[in-house]
């Protein structure tokens, strides 16, 4: 199995509070913790537990963090290839309230690769499998070499202008962010997932079939929702990678998705290879 993720890296401070603090209002936080994050990170490491192994192309900025955030993912099993930037490293402060909602103030501009970057873009024409949450329309092209391709929305600009057909694209359908128009993207998506959360989510294909999936049972209480969207993401990447029906891989997506929130931050409960 090889698989690989292009994409972006955050490096995050995490702050469990009891509610996020009311505007003027000074709040005292009950705990904190730091750890390389971002939907690319989060995905890497996830499809490093399930593959034994990921490459993963990103970019990172100057200075400790860069640095910083590369260890912390080569200590969990992720082959890190990055291009450097002469800018800070972008952070973001995570806040984990007590009914494990996770909101985000991120610091800096999102850096992504570019496939003028020198890293083993080779590779990709090699994977079963690669997940794009972030690069230039020319990484994505590359990208597009890998049997399957599964990308998020936050990608837009490259999605947009890039011309390849995805063969999964995933959004939240809660995330403004995240909504794709109908005609934005050419062509469009083989097959389009939507997650909802407790509710589980809907697919529909190009071809017009749509169908839905149960949210799966979560494996102890709730910690923290962090990360559990490129969970999935990453998990169907493996999935389908692996060649398993669409029902099978969003099934294991979810129940992967559903770990994720029972753990602290994004890597504290992913689950390994079935």
């Amino acid at each position: 199995m090889r698989v690989a993720v292009v994409g972006h890296v955050e490096w995050v401070e995490f702050v469990t509070v009891d509610r996020v603090p009311r505007p003027g209002e000074i709040a005292h936080a009950r705990a904190t913790f730091e750890e390389a994050g971002g939907g690319g990170a989060v995905a890497a490491v996830q499809l490093a537990r399930l593959a034994g192994g990921v490459d993963f192309l990103t970019a990172l900025g100057a200075g400790a963090l860069g640095g910083r955030a590369r260890e912390a993912l080569e200590v969990r099993g992720v082959t890190v290839h990055a291009g450097g930037r002469e800018v800070p490293q972008r952070r973001a402060c995570t806040w984990l309230d007590a009914e494990g909602e996770r909101t985000i103030t991120v610091i800096g501009e999102r850096i992504v690769p570019r496939r003028a970057d020198p890293l083993p873009w080779e590779r990709l024409a090699h994977a079963d499998g690669v997940y794009f949450t972030g690069g230039d329309a020319e990484a994505l092209c590359a990208a597009r070499a890998a049997r399957v391709l599964v990308a998020t929305p936050r990608a837009r600009d490259a999605l947009v202008t890039a011309g390849v057909q995805l063969d999964v694209l995933v959004h939240s359908g809660s995330d403004e962010g995240e909504r794709v128009e109908p005609g934005e993207l050419s062509p469009p998506p083989a097959l389009t997932v939507t997650t909802l959360g407790a509710r589980g989510g809907r697919w529909r294909s190009e071809a017009g079939r749509e169908g839905r999936w149960e949210a799966a049972p979560l494996p102890a209480p709730v910690a923290d929702a962090y990360g559990a969207g490129d969970t999935f993401a990453a998990a169907l990447t493996f999935a389908l990678a692996s060649s398993w029906k669409m029902e099978a891989a969003l099934a294991f997506a979810a129940r992967c998705s559903a770990a994720c929130l029972t753990g602290r931050g994004p890597y504290g409960a992913q689950l390994p290879a079935p």
